[in-house]
């Protein structure tokens, strides 16, 4: 999201950046421009969201044939199972599903950017294990109001960005110390959230739990409109920064030569980084993998020098909406394999109807994309 842009490594020997012809939208102040493939990204992965979340709305435990879905979202009307199960059950979590992905890709965008470090993710470099941490104060201490455990859960991460941040910036912020420091701290506060589990009660250490894995199971539309107005405050913020981030890629100097206020710059976008994974954390927890790979993805599709917010929202939205659909089709799945080959007994007959969570099904992903990444890189020097 900037008006130029701007190389931030070597380009691969044979290989130009097909980023297009800039497109501009709007007039005066308030236009922007990206590159055409990037737009085009952005707007196949925001289609593949929202074709996602179609599906989601027809396929589960009840299965909705797709006219009764139109009735049951237009007018409410049709079947009654069919109502509930797509307006109250599967449509807020795929809708929640489309913003917390949305807000995590953006975070890791802003992170990964401000320290110029691809591993420099809320989930690697302790934001959400600081989430995590406040979240569960709250669960055991107060017995985890929705509200109550958003509000931890932010102040958990603020708290845990700012002592990272002040850990890490002593000469200046480099990318590298950022991950370690904040690899360390992840660990603490994994042991942390541990004595908390076994301090508590049986029942606040079962819904801790559930909640520390990362679902969208049981998400109604309190949690939508939290993430919805989190969106359009803390979006249009981040990219009104966008520009300044592309010139911080720069270097600290030749940004401050542009005009850029560097240090208030980076505080602000760290406030924003940290407030938009905060508020994904605290309506559908600690989902890994998403805010580490969709910049990455994004990137890589759009073969752009440098990170856009807007792309990685749009990755991230499709990531996670997908990991959606496989999570709570993954027990289905496992059913009719048994019914069609006969001998797979992995899955009882009670936990046919259950969703598996979608923090379970990005880890996964996260795993295999970080063995691709390696084996890609193999015997270049930059894993």
């Amino acid at each position: 999201m900037t008006a130029t842009e701007v190389r931030t490594g070597p380009e691969k020997p044979g290989r130009a950046l097909a980023t297009g012809r800039p497109v501009r939208w709007g007039a005066g102040r308030i236009s922007f421009r990206m590159h055409r493939r990037t737009a085009l990204v952005s707007g196949g992965a925001l289609l593949l969201s929202a074709l996602l979340l179609l599906v989601s709305l027809c396929v589960g435990s009840y299965p909705v044939a797709l006219p009764d879905v139109a009735r049951a979202l237009f007018y409410g009307t049709g079947d009654r199972l069919a109502v509930h199960f797509v307006n109250q059950e599967r449509l807020p979590q795929a809708l929640l599903a489309i913003l917390a992905g949305c807000a995590l890709g953006m975070s890791g965008a802003i992170f990964q950017s401000v320290s110029r470090n691809a591993l420099a993710s809320p989930d690697v470099i302790g934001f959400n294990s600081g989430a995590a941490t406040g979240a569960i104060l709250v669960i055991v201490t107060f017995g985890g109001a929705a509200a109550s455990v958003a509000a931890g859960a932010i102040i958990g991460g603020l708290v845990t960005a700012l002592l990272v941040s002040a850990l890490a910036s002593r000469g200046g912020l480099h990318g590298i110390r950022l991950v370690l420091i904040g690899l360390g701290v992840t660990a603490m506060l994994g042991s942390v959230n541990s004595y908390l589990l076994t301090r508590s009660s049986l029942n606040d250490s079962q819904n801790a739990h559930i909640w520390l894995v990362g679902t969208l199971n049981g998400r109604g539309w309190s949690s939508v409109q939290i993430m919805a107005v989190a969106l359009l405050v803390l979006v249009p913020l981040a990219l009104l920064f966008g520009r300044r981030l592309r010139m911080m890629e720069l270097g600290d100097d030749l940004a401050t030569g542009l005009g850029v206020r560097v240090n208030a710059s980076r505080l602000a976008l760290t406030v924003l980084g940290i407030g938009l994974c905060g508020v994904a954390v605290a309506s559908a927890g600690p989902i890994p993998f998403i805010a580490l790979a969709a910049p990455q993805i994004a990137v890589m599709v759009s073969r752009s020098p440098g990170v856009s917010l807007v792309s990685a929202g749009a990755v991230g939205a499709g990531l996670l909406s997908a990991a959606h659909l496989a999570s709570s089709q993954f027990f289905t799945a496992l059913v009719w394999a048994d019914q069609q080959v006969g001998w797979i007994r992995i899955v009882e007959e009670s936990q046919r109807n259950n969703l598996l969570p979608v923090g379970v099904t990005t880890a996964v992903l996260g795993g295999v994309y970080l063995a691709w990444v390696l084996f890609k890189r193999r015997g270049t020097g930059t894993a």
